[in-house]
């Protein structure tokens, strides 16, 4: 029933009351037909607009689909010569269809169905019906109980008019009376009738009536009515209004209220300060929250609609949002920095910004924010980085002392008893708001248009440069929790983890957002923590091993990217980094210092490994290209790593034996974890060296190469099915790098990663997935090599180049056995040129299941292989690579009895067709034609002509341009 509109609902009402009407007593389950046929007709006699409903239709729809056919079979019965004398006469036929129609199997079904989905929704109807009316029963008992009491007397004598009933409609006349009952300058107990009245009436009837203007200046001017029932009253219309009407409405209700609070923060009547802190439970502070967090919940909401709406309704929300919150002081008087401002209410409602964020979210709603904030409303950013800067200085301030700031958001989070808050604790949130704010301000270029930022307390003004280095101080000044470094930051207010937050989004960003990251200044702020403790200076950071955590994540998302990766290495300006060291040469030289325990002030610490392995992981966004290499080479990173591994390596072999003491075996066990994370860390780290030609010869030096390989296969092997494209593509390029040097293709022999990835391939090919539930025979393969197969065809290529060749195939023969098992598995580079290539024996054409799949997948690894003319070389004098090519060619001929026939053109004699030209002639496209694998749909499906002896056909071999063409 989902797709009935509300007309419809009103329909299916207006049949169940007249239902309940004609049944006296409660009806507990569906409604007699002939009771609903009769109110239907009724409702067609009395209403117009009967056969537009929906639900009309879908009855009619429905009842045509069902019966139609059996009247329309009936009616060619009654029509055809056979019965013309049964029934005659146009009553008599509609009375004959009428009886058979009912009679029918289809119609007792249809209204077996009917009757089914009528039972479901009276019953939904009923149960909204009892619903409302036990909602006006507890609503007029309530209004009784107020006036015996003497709440209030009432003197109006039109209790049981049109106006108590629900869900009725209002006329003109009705809408204008209200308007005047809630004339401020009305009695109270009036105006309480009146707003009873209001919240029982559609809200749709009331926005869209003429006297909407007034009510919203009675309903703005009574929200500040010392009796709390009345305003809550009001604000519960609001709170129906927001949920039920649509943005083009609702904004003026929302400006309403928004307006209401921005008078009553400028009034005399506020007054609250934050020295003095702020009491929750209080009555009145509790209404005004009640206000704002009215008001932050449609901010949420509203931008999922005002799209669909022009933008000046957009225009109006948002700022009279902006006005409100800019109030900074009361009426008269000069501002005062003890002033409880709008943000701090709605800092405490929504400590995030969220409201900020969804407002920003899209370009049709950001540009009007920001167009507002720069014109009118810059004051909010001004006061906004006021915010940060105070708490960095008083937290710079603190951490001179010695002593630790308090972390309030942890203090008033974890207290639930609590219901107020200090002066501190309101500065505090107010900075968190301001601080998510700025955040995602400074993420979009109109964003970053509004500063640099002109603070009446400060000569200079503020940039974009300023802020992130204070978020960058932010991170080691602020106060930190140790046991919350390695915890998943949910709901975590403390200023660390939400810097975290926005540089991360900073850095995942690019264009002009990256722009503005990639300066000097904000990687010297990053790098502060990292020269003192290399300077052996005294350091006045909270929590270092959480700082120095953070500061490592970032500068690895810094070199992760090109631009970031060249700031790091040479500075904005090349001539500066002469004077001073650029960050790539600090960074490596404290992680050596790390790596050999020299740092003092981190010795014995639980996080020491977990800080190695990060500055290790940036050192490895450098050195995995050439130029980050370069750099890195005179510190001997390679041999440091390569150093800690074998202590780490000789500590994990001398882990005593677990005995039987359960506490000693827990903590025996945590440490051998630790030790084989950690020596898994520095082996990926060797690993990656590997990543450029000079890398991989420094990771053969430190003799390591062979655990590094072996590592990567047990990784590999782990993270079969969880491997993404990005580590996909990073192990191919490193197994690419492998295979180019013989000690490298050595190592993957002897890892058992070649014997791993010959026997993947030839499962797929032949014998496909154990795990896959066979229900039916597998299709044949379109393409020449199954997409199933080429993650493995990619491997094979990136492995086989001309060293890794000479290694695994010098001076080997060709196996050739005269019995091949269908359960024989290859698992060498041999066994698939002898199974997949080289077929050369009937014994190897039987054995395979697919053979011309699997015979075409080893001709096109071939073809790729004979790119490399030592390759081609070497497989041309080891095994006769031609001459077996050209004896298949040659068996691939039909027989006649006047002598050899033609050749049988299919998949892979036009496969050897095309390898043959290839081999035997070399040089480019101006030197020889390679003939297409593709067949003609003409009458020729194949025009290039096939050979199985020598010489190759000159069609195959280019014209060689004249001396003149040549001058040209």
């Amino acid at each position: 029933m989902s797709q009935f509109t509300t007309e419809d609902e009103a329909l299916l009402q207006s049949m169940l009351r007249q239902l309940l009407q004609s049944v006296k007593d409660k009806i507990t389950g569906a409604p007699s037909v002939e009771c609903a046929e009769e109110i239907l007709l009724h409702l067609e006699e009395t209403d117009e607009n009967f056969h537009n409903y929906e639900f009309v239709k879908y009855l009619r729809q429905y009842i045509k689909n069902t019966v139609g056919p059996v009247i329309e079979e009936e009616a060619e019965k009654c029509t055809s010569t056979q019965n013309q004398g049964e029934v005659s006469g146009y009553d008599t036929l509609v009375q004959h269809l009428t009886k058979k129609t009912r009679e029918s199997k289809e119609y007792r079904e249809m209204m077996h169905a009917l009757k089914n989905i009528m039972m479901v929704v009276v019953e939904s109807l009923i149960n909204k019906f009892e619903e409302d009316r036990m909602q006006n029963k507890e609503l007029d008992s309530k209004t009784k109980k107020e006036r015996q009491s003497g709440y209030y007397t009432d003197n109006c004598s039109d209790s049981d008019s049109s106006f108590n009933q629900s869900y009725a409609f209002m006329s003109q006349e009705q809408l204008q009376l209200l308007t005047e009952r809630l004339d401020p300058i009305q009695p109270k107990e009036v105006r309480q009738e009146a707003l009873q009245t209001l919240c029982l009436a559609p809200p749709s009837d009331i926005l869209s009536s003429e006297s909407w203007p007034n009510l919203r200046k009675h309903l703005t001017i009574s929200l500040a009515d010392p009796d709390a029932t009345f305003s809550e009253k009001i604000l519960r219309f609001y709170a129906k209004t927001f949920s039920s009407s649509p943005f083009n409405m609702t904004k003026e209700v929302y400006t309403s209220l928004a307006r209401h609070l921005e008078l009553y923060f400028l009034s005399g009547e506020y007054s609250l300060h934050i020295s003095a802190g702020l009491d929750v439970s209080n009555t009145d502070v509790n209404r005004l929250l009640k206000k704002v967090r009215l008001l932050n919940e449609y901010q949420k909401e509203a931008p999922s609609s005002w799209i669909r709406h022009p933008e000046k309704y957009m225009e109006e929300v948002v700022e009279s949002t902006l006005s409100f919150l800019s109030v900074k002081h009361k009426a008269n008087h000069p501002a005062s920095p003890d002033f409880l401002s709008p943000m701090h209410f709605l800092a405490l409602l929504d400590i995030k910004a969220v409201w900020f964020k969804k407002w920003t979210h899209a370009y049709y709603s950001r540009r009007v924010v920001f167009r507002l904030l720069e014109k009118k409303f810059k004051s909010l950013i001004t006061e906004a980085v006021q915010q940060c800067l105070d708490y960095l200085e008083f937290c710079k301030a603190a951490v001179n002392e010695n002593s630790k700031a308090s972390d309030f958001s942890q203090q008033h989070c974890s207290d639930k008893q609590n219901f107020s808050y200090t002066g501190p604790e309101l500065q505090y949130i107010y900075f968190v708001h301001s601080l998510c704010l700025l955040g995602r301000l400074l993420i979009y270029k109109q964003g970053q248009n509004l500063f640099p930022v002109q603070l009446k307390n400060k000569k200079d003004s503020v940039s974009i440069t300023n802020m992130l280095v204070l978020f960058a101080e932010l991170i080691y000044y602020s106060p930190s929790d140790p046991k919350t470094a390695l915890a998943a930051p949910s709901d975590n207010y403390s200023p660390e983890s939400l810097v975290m937050e926005i540089l991360q989004v900073f850095c995942d960003q690019t264009g002009c957002v990256a722009e503005c990251l990639y300066t000097d200044a904000v990687i010297d702020a990053l790098l502060h923590p990292v020269q003192s403790l290399m300077s052996g200076t005294e350091v006045y950071i909270n929590c270092l091993e959480n700082t120095l955590l953070d500061v490592a994540d970032i500068l690895a998302r810094i070199a992760g990217s090109e631009d970031g990766l060249s700031l790091l290495l040479y500075r904005e300006n090349e001539k500066s980094a002469k004077d001073s060291p650029t960050a790539a040469h600090v960074i490596v030289q404290f992680t050596k210092k790390v790596l050999h325990d020299d740092i003092s002030l981190l010795s014995g610490s639980d996080l020491l490994p977990v800080v190695k392995g990060a500055f290790i992981f940036v050192c490895r966004q450098m050195y995995r290209t050439c130029e980050g290499l370069q750099t890195l080479i005179p510190y001997g990173l390679h041999e440091s790593i390569a150093e800690a591994w074998r202590k780490t390596s000789l500590l994990s072999e001398r882990v005593p034996t677990p005995v039987t003491d359960a506490d000693s075996t827990s903590s025996i066990s945590l440490e051998s974890k630790n030790s084989l994370l950690w020596e898994e860390t520095l082996l990926d780290a060797l690993l990656n060296f590997s990543a450029t030609p000079k890398g991989l010869f420094l990771l053969h030096s430190t003799g390591a190469m062979n655990d590094c390989v072996n590592f990567m296969f047990s990784s590999l092997s782990k993270k079969l099915q969880q491997t993404n494209e990005c580590e996909e593509f990073g192990n191919r390029m490193i197994v690419t790098q492998m295979a180019t040097t013989p000690m490298g293709a050595v190592a993957l022999q002897s890892s058992g990663f070649i014997k791993a990835l010959v026997t993947e391939l030839w499962t797929l090919l032949e014998c496909g997935k154990d795990d896959l539930r066979i229900t039916q025979p597998r299709s044949t393969p379109v393409d020449p090599i199954d997409p199933s197969c080429r993650k493995s065809f990619l491997f094979l290529v990136n492995l086989l180049t001309y060293p890794a060749i000479f290694e695994l195939l010098s001076k080997r023969d060709i196996p050739n056995k005269p019995m091949y098992s269908f359960r024989e598995v290859p698992t060498d580079i041999i066994d698939i040129i002898d199974r997949l290539i080289i077929l050369n024996s009937e014994a190897k054409i039987h054995s395979l299941f697919n053979y011309e799949q699997s015979h075409i997948f080893g001709l096109r690894l071939l073809n790729v292989l004979c790119c490399e003319l030592n390759t081609l070389l070497l497989l041309e004098t080891q095994y006769k690579l031609s001459q077996v090519l050209l004896t298949a060619q040659e068996e691939n001929v039909t027989e006649t009895s006047e002598g050899p026939g033609v050749f049988i053109i299919d998949g892979q004699s036009v496969e050897r067709n095309h390898v043959l030209v290839r081999i035997n002639l070399i040089g480019g496209p101006q030197e020889r034609i390679l003939p297409l694998r593709a067949l003609d749909k003409g009458s020729d499906l194949y025009p290039w002509p096939m050979f199985s002896s020598f010489p190759v056909p000159k069609c195959y071999l280019a014209e060689i341009p004249r001396k003149a063409e040549l001058r040209q």
